[in-house]
């Protein structure tokens, strides 16, 4: 986890909640508020820790091995040009 995804992650939730709480709907009551924010918070915060990954995995050995010729493509030909 990095420290910009997971402060990400919380600034969106605390956005979210107020704006729950901006709207006053008449079925957020003060217990369901609270529900929804522990919610809000929890989602973000497994969302910001398993769904991302801040940093790659290393590239493995193999993968810096020097191509072959083979995959390089052929240099074109060159025209002359008769003035």
């Amino acid at each position: 986890m990095c420290a910009g995804c997971a402060l990400a992650a919380m600034a969106g939730a605390s956005g979210a909640r107020s704006w729950l709480q901006a709207h006053h709907a008449t079925w957020l009551t003060p217990r369901r508020m609270r529900a929804a924010t522990v919610t809000i918070f929890v989602v973000a915060m497994l969302v910001s820790t398993v769904a991302l990954k801040g940093s790659l995995a290393p590239p493995s050995p193999s993968s810096q091995a020097v191509p072959s010729a083979q995959t390089h493509a052929a240099p074109a030909p060159t025209r002359d040009i008769d003035p």
